[in-house]
């Protein structure tokens, strides 16, 4: 029995399942441009569907970059890089939680927008909006009357870390869809190394062309980008000539001679070390291996830094044992932090090697320990006992500084908020946002563990897509190692039932399960498409499964809305019903049995009409 309490008290208290799907939704809030009908988040209505049309080109989509309107398009690339990382690192994890669909489709947002951007070889458009005007300005987006002007970077006005940036997230997001969606991928990789070329050959920092970007999101320098870049190309390619750019560069670019203690939306060189420390690891170095053991020894330095066993260079933690950077939204460095460790302790563990630091040789899963660590803090083990991921747990922010999320929707109040009306009926009010932002991560708490549930405290209570884009692929890890011991429930804007999506096409396609107690689930996803005259096809995949506890036999099957060619059932003399083939009498306990059909448009509705 000691034993037993012991097992327990040691398992994971946290469901890590539960927050990556709240994470994934908080993309699909911070969506602009037409929303999609598979859209989740039902507070949110289309918005900037005129983005681009002042400068002539079509700008619609891609991503809010925080709790207000503007799309800002370093920080936008940085969140779509991460997020693909995630797909690539911990395609497994995420694919059997089954929101691999939903996390190549938040990926797809972004890199769908950074194609239309990319409207030219040498021309980038790096911005929508001002960031100054829209301040002054409490909308919900929505509603937005600020300026929606566009900026760009070419030859004459270059930013080689905003078109590096946007380079490694094209590149890291053509490997993530390669195995699901081989043509898209290869598109991707197409712009990737056309900017990568623009970011290299014409270079200068986008801050100082883009107007009012150095008040938001100013830049230290383009050289990480650039690395960075060319290190993802080289992932995703193969080519040589990437690999040899980031060893030709690594003292001059700094790549080998910065040693840092942070990774974020601007400083990139932990990011870059680990990434070429796995070519080393995995014995694909060749000649390079000289400079690339100098890239992993700052790798090491990094991962032995947040061990705290860096003879003293550590990176700071609060008292409560949170990572602290700095004041303003300290959570995305935690985020970054957790997700490198996790993936180093990958790397690391594939080529049975140790961590070296100044106080020792450390096994990968101390690095593993760490970010547990970190993420549970985030989760509530805390001295607030809060979670910081909103709409996850019993407690949680509820003043989150977001207009969007602080406004009534627009689908509940239809009159416009006006700029200063939002300042004086929404921001200002003591009650709790009216719109739950689900996984948003916010700031966070101060460098005491201190924290204000405060609308005004934006340092704190503002949630941004760059510090949610690493928790994709370290929950998802978490749950594969950990599991959980509450219950995994899907919060009310959910669909109804639980989305299980393989889809190489991304059509997003949701469970149906009959309701009632029904002894089965479908499990339904789309493997491939084609275009044929303009028309597109789709081959859909049903998986059916005996959740009960007892065998199933007679089971018939009504599918409405079927229009194309199935197999896989027996059609009956009823109409639109189907039955199991004659081969398969009983479905067992736990088993499954599979069907396919092809169609255009929307997938079939499924539903049982009897079974013994």
């Amino acid at each position: 029995m000691l034993l037993i309490a012991m097992v327990h008290l040691g398992a994971s208290v946290f469901n890590y399942g539960d927050a990556l799907d709240k994470s994934l939704m908080f993309f699909e809030a911070q969506r602009s441009g037409k929303l999609p009908v598979q859209q989740r988040v039902k507070w949110r209505g289309d918005s900037g569907l005129n983005d681009g049309l002042q400068q002539g080109v079509n700008l619609v989509g891609g991503y809010y970059d925080a709790g207000d309107n503007v799309k800002f398009g370093l920080p936008m690339a940085y969140t779509v890089t991460m997020l693909a990382w995630g797909a690539i690192e911990f395609r497994k994890e995420i694919t059997e939680l089954d929101q691999m669909g939903h996390t190549l489709w938040a990926i797809r947002w972004g890199t769908d927008y950074f194609i239309k951007a990319h409207t030219q070889f040498n021309v980038l458009w790096g911005q929508v909006g001002d960031g100054a005007s829209d301040h002054y300005c409490w909308e919900r987006a929505e509603d937005m009357t600020t300026s929606r002007t566009a900026y760009k970077i070419d030859e004459e006005h270059p930013g080689s870390d905003l078109a590096g940036e946007t380079a490694a997230a094209l590149a890291a997001a053509s490997i993530a869809f390669k195995p699901y969606n081989s043509s898209y991928s290869s598109l991707l990789l197409i712009h990737a190394k056309q900017l990568f070329t623009f970011a290299d050959k014409f270079r200068g920092l986008y801050d100082e062309y883009v107007f009012g970007a150095e008040k938001f999101y100013s830049s230290s320098g383009y050289s990480d980008e650039l690395l960075w870049a060319a290190a993802w190309l080289f992932h995703a390619t193969d080519d040589e000539y990437y690999l040899s750019y980031v060893v030709d560069n690594a003292v001059y670019m700094g790549g080998t001679g910065w040693a840092v203690k942070e990774f974020s939306w601007d400083n990139k060189y932990a990011g870059v070390q680990i990434l070429l420390s796995k070519v080393l690891l995995e014995g694909k170095a060749g000649p390079y291996a000289s400079t690339l053991k100098q890239y992993q020894a700052k790798a090491d330095y990094y991962a032995c830094a947040c061990l705290q066993k860096n003879d003293g260079y550590n990176v700071r933690k609060t008292p409560g044992g949170l990572v602290y950077v700095r004041e303003w939204n300290n959570l995305q460095y935690v985020s970054s932090a957790a997700f490198l460790s996790a993936v180093y302790s990958n790397y690391l563990s594939a080529a049975r090697a140790q961590l070296n630091c100044p106080e020792g040789q450390i096994e990968p899963q101390e690095l593993i320990n760490f970010a547990k660590s970190q993420v549970d803090y985030i989760l509530g083990k805390n001295p607030k006992e809060m979670s910081y991921l909103i709409g996850y747990g019993s407690k949680y922010p509820l003043h989150v500084h977001h207009r969007g999320a602080s406004i009534a929707s627009i689908f509940s109040l239809h009159s416009e908020v006006g700029c200063v009306q939002g300042f004086e009926t929404w921001y200002s009010r003591p009650e709790p946002n009216p719109n739950v932002l689900f996984g948003g991560l916010v700031g966070g708490p101060d460098k005491n563990d201190g924290f204000s549930d405060e609308r005004s405290n934006y340092e704190q209570t503002e949630p941004t897509t760059s510090g949610s884009a690493p928790l994709i692929g370290i929950f998802a890890k978490l749950q594969s190692l950990y599991g959980n011991t509450g219950s995994y429930q899907y919060h009310k804007e959910s669909p109804v039932s639980k989305p299980k999506i393989t889809s190489t096409n991304l059509h997003q396609t949701p469970t149906h399960k009959t309701l009632g107690g029904s002894p089965v689930e479908f499990l339904h996803s789309i493997t491939s498409s084609w275009t044929i005259s303009k028309s597109t096809y789709y081959r859909h995949k049903v998986v059916i499964k005996n959740t009960s506890q007892k065998p199933i036999t007679d089971l018939k099957l009504v599918i409405d809305n079927l229009s194309g060619t199935l197999w896989g059932l027996i059609p009956t003399k009823e109409k639109n019903t189907y039955e199991l083939p004659q081969w398969l009498k009983v479905l067992e306990p736990g088993t499954e049995c599979t069907f396919v059909y092809v169609q255009g448009g929307p997938q079939a509705k499924i539903s049982i009409q009897s079974f013994h």
